[in-house]
């Protein structure tokens, strides 16, 4: 594994969340930050996912909170009683972004229309279909400062989706009425295929950067995860045919 810069080292377990699925755990680094981590209570090809389509949505022009491969010491989680469910060895570490509250459904109409844009057009190119939110409800995992009209993007576990189901993300997420006007617009098209493509070259990056870890199911590593990058990157390179835009 490389890193371009010393990896941070989890020092402090402060709580626990009691949102999300996998309840990330507070956690203070090494370098003082705090971050919202994952362990080994989110299965294994879920850390690769936030890792890999976090490191495109950064590269895409998404507002993602800073991200790490943490590391979480041997002892330091049995001081905490939940603390099997975070675990030791490389953890996904996302600071916390601070003051901030989840999007309502009465606000997505108030983020800007190219911010709209950018995140299904993101979603849509990853297969990330949990960015769902209607006035019935949801999650989307987007949290909004009203005050600076600032969109913060979170959360990429449920990315490169073998399930995926077009029609059912085009009628649930959050920014939906975009999709439209956006599949419709030949410079448009162009001009997020070209962004595509450049962001693509994470790739290699992202994926050396992967701890052997992560790749089994079993910490004998002898049981191989699900997640094939070989076929994600093959989904990725839909942006070089406008067929990217066309309901599967």
């Amino acid at each position: 594994m490389s890193f371009a810069k010393p990896p941070v080292y989890i020092e402090e377990i402060l709580g626990r969340s009691d949102q999300g699925i996998t309840r990330p755990f507070l956690c203070r680094g090494d370098d003082e930050a705090l971050y919202y981590v994952k362990g080994s209570a989110a299965n294994r090809r879920s850390l690769i996912c936030e890792w890999m389509a976090g490191t495109l949505a950064s590269g895409f022009g998404l507002n993602v909170p800073p991200f790490e491969i943490a590391f979480v010491p041997d002892g330091l989680a049995d001081l905490h009683p939940e603390g099997r469910d975070l675990g030791s060895g490389p953890v996904f570490a996302s600071q916390v972004a601070h003051n901030l509250n989840e999007i309502l459904f009465v606000q997505a109409g108030r983020v800007p229309r190219n911010v709209r844009r950018d995140v299904i057009a993101f979603d849509w190119w990853v297969r990330n279909a949990d960015r769902s939110l209607t006035a019935t409800g949801g999650n989307p995992n987007l949290l909004w400062d009203a005050a600076t009209s600032n969109l913060v993007v979170i959360d990429h576990n449920q990315a490169f989706d073998n399930d995926f189901d077009a029609k059912a993300f085009l009628a649930t997420h959050i920014f939906q009425a975009e999709f439209d006007a956006l599949s419709s617009d030949l410079m448009l098209m162009a001009q997020y295929s070209t962004r595509m493509k450049a962001t693509l070259d994470l790739w290699d990056y992202a994926w050396g950067c992967v701890p052997d870890e992560w790749l089994y199911h079993d910490d004998e590593q002898t049981i191989p995860i699900d997640f094939d990058p070989i076929a994600s990157a093959a989904l990725l390179a839909r942006c070089y045919d406008q067929d990217l835009w066309r309901l599967p």
